[in-house]
């Protein structure tokens, strides 16, 4: 549960309404002011220094999504990351679901594809949506648990997060035997670097945690659920941070090790996880994997709405906050859930204190005015100067525009 503490207060200023569900937010370092915005459909907006939102769509992808769920779908354009180098080159990289491809099993879902666009030549605020050149496919045998928050570390790599192949538990269709996100021979359940310069179509790099071991070079972590949402920490020793939703009971933040096994589907958060029985958590919790490798503790966890006093529903990464405009959050991890437990469209905003040794303190950030997010927490976002949003919808599926996008700022 979270530590009792004085409140930590904030403002939500809107910045631009008409989403459908933004579900990530990303500006790069030209010095344009400007705010990316990917929505779950397939479109990017733009959002330019003087706050407008673009009529005319950055880019458009809708016709190569995977076709979603009204009702609930955790499918479509995941991710958005800018080239570290992205003034010189305006090449840029989305992660999104499209239809099975050719070759895949029989059977399976989707394919996960990031693919690498480039900005037009005659307008910086369109990309040319001929320019797609396909980095990486990854199959995935059901719908849901499909990471997608593409990052640059700052060693320039590309990180990606893949979540364990979907359904429920780590097994079933699509699961090798033991789960996924324990076998290091799939991509499934890992979070991925590789080297975007460095090769056609990516190369690895050579000091990858599984280069000439057992284990897909591309690995950088593994035993992960769905990683919901992984940043880097813009400051300090810039530790890269990840969300695991959890299965039914716990709900946890890692950060990432490299080389690491993060635990699951052997652990659901801290806890032990028997996938038979997975709504009761095992007494004895392992402490190593297969290999003998030590399993890596989560520095956040709470417990989820299925369980006597859970918080909530699906825990949403954020930023450690390193802007200025709320002194009082200065290296403290920033955090969401997104939904209440007990509420229909409610999120919360957390932020958690590190505690070297043990688990991070943490407790809910109140919003003020109305102490409450009021819709579903989607995700976090950061602009250049380090200042924070966060992006909401009132549907818990991709339909209707109600979705927003806010900048966190201090209360009144």
């Amino acid at each position: 549960m979270p530590e009792q503490a004085a409140p930590d207060r904030v403002s939500l200023e809107l910045v631009a309404e008409g989403f459908t569900m933004p579900v990530a937010l990303a500006s790069p370092a030209d010095g344009t002011g400007r705010l990316f915005v990917a929505d779950l459909p397939g479109v990017i907006r733009v959002i330019d220094a003087e706050g407008r939102l673009l009529d005319e769509p950055f880019l458009e992808i809708t016709d190569r999504v995977v076709g979603l769920r009204t009702g609930y779908d955790e499918r479509g354009l995941l991710g958005l990351a800018f080239h570290p180098q992205f003034v010189e080159s305006g090449r840029f990289f989305v992660y999104y679901s499209a239809p099975l491809r050719d070759g895949a099993p029989e059977g399976w879902d989707h394919t996960s594809r990031v693919s690498e666009f480039r900005v037009a030549a005659d307008d910086p605020d369109r990309a040319d949506p001929d320019s797609e050149r396909v980095i990486l496919e990854v199959d995935q045998p059901q719908a849901n648990h499909n990471g997608g928050s593409i990052a640059f570390g700052p060693d320039g790599y590309l990180y990606i997060p893949l979540g364990d192949g979907g359904g429920a538990n780590d097994v079933g269709r699509g699961h090798l035997p033991g789960g996924n996100g324990q076998n290091l021979g799939t991509l499934l359940g890992k979070i991925l670097r590789i080297d975007i310069d460095g090769g056609k179509p990516y190369g690895i790099p050579a000091d990858n945690p599984f280069v000439g071991r057992e284990g897909r070079d591309e690995i950088y972590a593994y035993g992960l659920r769905n990683p919901w949402r992984m940043t880097f920490d813009a400051g300090g020793e810039h530790r890269l941070f990840a969300a695991d939703a959890g299965q039914y009971l716990w709900e946890s933040v890692k950060i990432i090790v490299p080389g690491g096994n993060h635990g699951w589907s052997l652990r659901e958060g801290n806890h032990a996880f028997d996938p038979e029985n997975p709504y009761e958590s095992p007494a004895d919790v392992p402490r190593t994997g297969r290999r003998g490798e030590p399993l890596v503790d989560a520095i956040i966890e709470y417990p989820n709405a299925n369980q006597p006093g859970g918080i909530g529903a699906v825990v949403i990464g954020g930023y450690v906050y390193r802007g200025q405009a709320l002194p009082g959050l200065f290296g403290r991890y920033v955090f969401g859930e997104w939904n209440r437990a007990g509420t229909d469209g409610d999120g919360i905003i957390f932020v958690a204190t590190e505690k070297p040794g043990s688990p991070w303190e943490f407790h809910e950030i109140e919003v003020a005015g109305s102490r409450t997010v009021g819709a579903y927490v989607l995700a976090f976002g950061e602009d250049a100067e380090r200042e924070l949003y966060i992006l909401t919808s009132k549907s818990r599926g991709p339909a209707g525009k109600t979705g927003r996008v806010y900048r966190l700022v201090p209360p009144p």
